[in-house]
């Protein structure tokens, strides 16, 4: 009989349904099938009951010598399979949106962090390329530009003025007065301490000038815009200092200076011009008693 709420077949009642199948199905199939239940075995049968086709499986219940039978309809197991198939394919579908997009999640995750990966290695190696450049271009000494420096400076400026894209450019060279004297005399430790309060001094009065160590004792400063216009006043203070220095026996400069003129066609033309001033100033300081290179020789 029937014993849940779903459809599974008709309900036969009070009739053996090995009698009711007799007749329904082939003699082979109702005398295999009545062997199982003689013997206590468990089997099938199927049948045709007119509407559909009709499936009986039975088992045995355990030292009862019963046999417990359920009838179900072929369509049912086909509509229960169809739902299965069914819902298979939606979680399968669902499965492979899932994955789909977590694929594309994970690959767009992956994706920024080599993007950020590859920037802030781009980031580094710039970083590397500056820190190398400036290396390059930094006096090691005092931590103001080198020759090196001055040199591309020097390309770019002297393009500029062919070009006649500069009008207003000033030229200060600084040479120290008596570093021979100071590595002769106190030894190179005491040599370096007056290259770096040179450049200590330099640097202090040329804020807003490029300052560049170009040698042993020399020192080159470009000045353009405010440090260009503020020049002479800026000069004629440190050249006040350094007299004073004189006296006190601290670091002495030598300043000489020249500005762009109209007939200059390269930088170098200013340099030799504020070279040779500074080399007329630094007799003038030898004159109030600045130490210079011979003195070493006396």
């Amino acid at each position: 009989m029937n014993l849940s709420d779903t459809e599974l077949g008709p309900v036969i009642l009070k009739h053996n349904f090995l009698d009711v199948l007799h007749g329904i199905v082939s003699e082979d199939v109702w005398n295999e099938n009545l062997k199982n239940f003689e013997n206590g075995q468990g089997g099938s049968v199927t049948f045709d009951s007119g509407n559909s086709e009709e499936t009986l499986w039975y088992v045995p219940i355990q030292d009862t010598g019963w046999e417990i039978a359920v009838l179900i309809r072929d369509s049912v197991i086909r509509d229960q399979i169809g739902y299965f198939s069914e819902r298979n394919m939606r979680n399968n579908r669902y499965q492979i949106i899932f994955t789909l997009v977590a694929v594309l999640a994970l690959a767009t995750v992956l994706l920024l962090q080599l993007r950020r990966f590859s920037k802030e290695k781009l980031e580094e190696e710039k970083e590397t390329s500056r820190t190398f450049k400036d290396l390059a271009n930094t006096d090691s000494m005092t931590g103001v530009r080198n020759k090196h420096a001055y040199s591309e400076n020097e390309k770019i400026i002297d393009s500029r003025i062919q070009e006649g894209d500069i009008q207003n450019i000033g030229v200060v060279i600084g040479d120290i007065n008596g570093l021979k004297y100071a590595n002769d005399t106190r030894g190179h430790a005491a040599g370096d301490r007056l290259i770096k309060e040179a450049c200590a001094l330099i640097c202090e009065y040329f804020k807003q000038g490029a300052v560049f160590r170009i040698g042993g004792d020399e020192f080159v400063v470009i000045l353009q815009g405010k440090g260009y216009d503020s020049m002479l006043d800026v000069i004629g203070e440190l050249n006040r200092k350094v007299e004073d220095n004189i006296r006190e026996n601290a670091v002495v400069v030598s300043i000489g200076y020249s500005v762009l003129g109209e007939g200059d066609r390269q930088l170098k033309d200013v340099f030799e011009r504020a070279d040779k001033m500074m080399y007329e100033r630094k007799k003038e300081l030898k004159a109030m008693g600045a130490k210079t290179r011979t003195d070493s020789h006396h």
